[in-house]
């Protein structure tokens, strides 16, 4: 309880950002658009790093685009839901962890519920990509989704990595099979 009080007591880093001429939105929808070929692909391109806040997370078509960046030397590190992991079947977060992706369980809250990732937060092709769109086959195939892909907004994606590192900061490293902390 100590720990949640804690969290819960930080300062927001919220702010309002005025979008630079170079940002580009585009929104994706489910049923319809192929969200996890697209997220696939922005993974792909990535150069430096790709960070991953899921609440669900079992689309395998993601996963492995994301254990192909960290087996190409792109810093990946994925922040997921600690219950999810565990209770969802077919969940690919023990997959990722032992592909050597940095796995992070997230406990501390009634659920880790963000969807979020961020591509190379420091570049000025940065991406951030958010909606209710969980990483899953449901998502994909079954649910009415939507995802909002965010391009060249540094501002914007620096706020992103840095929530992503205090969620991180305070979740328990997972291995694949075990909770450790760092």
């Amino acid at each position: 309880m100590a720990l949640l009080a804690a969290v819960l007591a930080l300062p927001a880093t919220a702010r309002e950002l005025p979008p630079t001429p170079q940002t580009t939105l585009e929104a994706l929808f489910t049923p319809g658009d192929a969200i996890d070929v697209k997220l696939a692909a922005l993974i792909d391109n990535a150069k430096r790093e790709v960070l991953v806040s899921a609440f669900s997370f079992t689309n395998r078509r993601i996963a492995r685009a994301l254990a192909a960046a960290h087996a190409r030397g792109v810093h990946v590190e994925v922040v997921a839901d600690r219950a999810q992991t565990f209770e969802l079947p077919g969940s690919a977060v023990s997959l990722l962890a032992q592909e050597g992706v940095a796995v992070w369980l997230d406990g501390n809250f009634a659920a880790a519920h963000n969807k979020v990732i961020v591509i190379d937060a420091d570049s000025a092709e940065a991406i951030v990509v958010t909606g209710s769109y969980n990483y899953t086959t449901a998502a994909q195939t079954r649910n009415a989704e939507n995802v909002l892909i965010v391009r060249r907004e540094t501002a914007l994606a620096r706020q992103y990595r840095a929530n992503f590192m205090r969620l991180r900061d305070r979740a328990q490293r997972y291995g694949g099979d075990t909770v450790s902390r760092r």
